[in-house]
């Protein structure tokens, strides 16, 4: 994906998976880009379609969740583009967990029942419900891996104000709520989640992507109670199980690590299973668009142009 250059650009920045263009320094415009992360690691293959599919799940979801709280996003011009407001970000990730997985049950497995100042209690198995959903928030890091932070060292150190924290934590499990009501029609559990916030003055806006593959993890709810009992697997779709083949492979992000060769038939099959999550969470047949940089661009421009 090249750099393009917009008519009254003010900045632009390649972040992992996006590419965020401001303009006038009023409107962002976002391109998903196929890139994947993991461990806060850029992968060396990109996915084809992943950021078509991310962009029109966050699209969909953003519009479902329009009446909690207000959004940056304004228009999708192109199948992996957003244009939206341009907030100033909070500095956190809001991490809502409903059920004791993947970070929360690495770090309840070591013994630990307290996280990001949030208690868990005894006796939880591997993604077992928790009484009532929790947030774990994490510092929002420009550079390498994010960090577990409580609520209280967030306003000490002024990352919000306290008012600010109770409207954040208000706002994020009002969304994950209705991101279980969603999921929960279409046969799905959502596991966890996290959410991005800012401010356009003295307002806060719900910022980014929502209810995605690479922002959420869900569970197939058919069988899920049956294979908790067993002791089984649950079957999940998110990019966990890109996670766990690294895991296997080696690599988690540490140093002196390196990446394992992804081969075509694995970078096919992550690709076929975001597809398969797209399906599965919009209840929708996946139309998969290829548009040339050219359109792109006139898309993006003639949308701007509000």
């Amino acid at each position: 994906m090249p750099d393009f250059n917009f008519p009254e650009q003010t900045q632009y920045y390649r972040g992992k998976v996006r590419d965020v263009y401001t303009i006038k320094d009023q409107w962002l415009v976002m391109i998903a880009s196929n890139r994947i992360s993991a461990f806060d690691v850029i992968l060396p293959h990109p996915i084809p379609f992943k950021g078509q599919v991310l962009n029109q799940i966050a699209a969909h979801m953003l519009i479902a969740c329009s009446d909690i709280c207000p959004n940056w996003l304004i228009s999708s011009p192109a199948p992996n583009v957003s244009i939206g407001r341009k907030c100033e970000p909070f500095k956190i990730e809001m991490v809502v967990r409903g059920t004791l997985t993947g970070h929360a049950w690495r770090t309840y497995n070591t013994g630990q029942r307290i996280l990001c100042g949030a208690a868990m209690p005894d006796g939880m198995k591997e993604n077992d419900f928790f009484p009532m959903p929790i947030i774990t928030p994490s510092t929002k890091a420009s550079e390498g891996h994010d960090e577990d932070i409580s609520g209280e060292e967030i306003i000490v150190n002024g990352l919000a104000t306290k008012e600010e924290w109770e409207t954040l934590c208000k706002y994020a499990l009002q969304l994950f709520e209705r991101g279980k009501a969603i999921a929960d029609k279409q046969g799905l559990i959502l596991a966890d989640t996290k959410y991005e916030f800012g401010k356009i003055g003295n307002e806060i806006y719900l910022m980014d992507e929502i209810h995605t593959p690479d922002s959420s993890r869900y569970f197939i709810k058919e069988g899920f109670d049956e294979r908790q009992a067993n002791g089984e697997r649950q079957k999940q779709l998110s990019k966990e199980f890109v996670r766990e083949w690294l895991i296997q492979n080696n690599f988690m992000g540490k140093e002196g690590q390196t990446v394992p060769e992804m081969s075509e038939s694995w970078i096919n099959e992550i690709s076929t299973r975001y597809i398969e999550l797209y399906e599965k969470v919009i209840g929708e047949k996946f139309i998969p668009e290829k548009l040339s940089d050219e359109e792109t661009f006139r898309r993006i421009v003639e949308a701007l142009e509000f």
